[in-house]
């Protein structure tokens, strides 16, 4: 199966809960009116796409029909198709890698939402690529996350660097920028802690990170990616904030997109926080984590 058919099936859920909710909307009526409007609406809410978006749709719904774009309810779900496609390819950047080795990925958000598997994929889906991958163990207030990630390095075949558990993270990440630059590494990914068991505060030790890996590597990170469940909907929104504030997020990678029927939320996380979903997962197969492609999404999405 390629990544499209199991983008589509991953779908199925939001698919129902969505577009086909749509679809009986349209089926329903003869003509455009303002009750099929509302309806229409309140679907869109109840989508978790979020408020902003359903009134950026609604609005460009009411605009296409006064231009003679939309004629019959049979056209409602092509344009929102192209709509929601549009939202979110609008300002999106490719993944950033650094003009000269290594690129420095950091990766953030809470613990339960699978950084640290994201990060083995990512780890695989470079070194596909042909790419030279090391990875940072800056996640020291769990001896778990050290380990895990180290079982990644060996399913991956890639270096790691650690420290032992209750270490100083910066001190990590700076180290693995220096072994990186040694080894001509072509990408190095970071590891960061998703909550303290001291009371130091989170987000300063994530700025902290941020700013050793900048002082050794001008530019970098080059990447700061949020991990988000796609499964908690809204809830990913409020993670989202709380670390953009503080992390200077470039990109998000929803996961679990294929055990929800909040997929949606792809399109409230473009709207709401003005951050581009770059990498999607839909699946628990270390091939299963993909660049976002947003048309492909949208053709996912309302695909029939």
């Amino acid at each position: 199966m390629g990544f499209f058919d199991k983008l589509k099936a991953g779908l199925e859920r939001t698919r129902k809960g969505f577009t086909e909710k749509i679809e009986q909307i349209i089926i329903g009526y003869a003509d455009i009116d303002e009750e099929l409007l509302d309806d229409l609406e309140a679907v869109l809410l109840s989508a978790d796409v979020g408020v902003k978006t359903t009134n950026q749709l609604m609005a460009a719904i009411r605009k296409g029909i006064k231009a003679k774009e939309i004629e019959s309810p049979e056209q409602l779900r092509p344009f929102l198709q192209t709509q929601i496609s549009e939202i979110l390819s609008d300002g999106v950047s490719e993944i950033n890698m650094a003009k000269e080795p290594p690129t420095v990925v950091m990766v953030v958000g809470v613990n339960g939402v699978g950084k640290t598997t994201t990060i083995g994929k990512l780890a695989q889906y470079y070194s596909e690529q042909g790419l030279k991958v090391m990875l940072a163990a800056a996640d020291t207030f769990r001896a778990a996350a050290i380990d895990q990630l180290e079982v990644w390095g060996e399913r991956t075949n890639t270096e790691i660097v650690k420290h032992t558990e209750g270490s100083d993270p910066a001190a990590v990440a700076f180290d693995a920028v220096q072994s990186a630059k040694a080894r001509k590494a072509d990408i190095l990914i970071v590891d960061t802690a998703g909550r303290l068991h001291t009371k130091s505060n989170l987000m300063e030790e994530l700025k902290k990170i941020k700013r050793v890996i900048g002082r050794e590597l001008p530019a970098a990170p080059h990447e700061t990616l949020l991990v988000l469940d796609a499964t908690t909907g809204q809830n990913a929104i409020n993670q989202a904030k709380i670390f953009g504030e503080a992390a200077d997020v470039t990109g998000v990678v929803l996961t679990k997109l294929d055990g929800t029927a909040k997929g949606g939320v792809v399109v409230a996380i473009k709207t709401e926080l003005n951050m581009p979903v770059k990498w999607i997962g839909v699946g628990e197969g270390v091939s299963d984590l993909r660049p976002f492609v947003p048309q492909d999404f949208a053709q996912a999405l309302f695909a029939k």
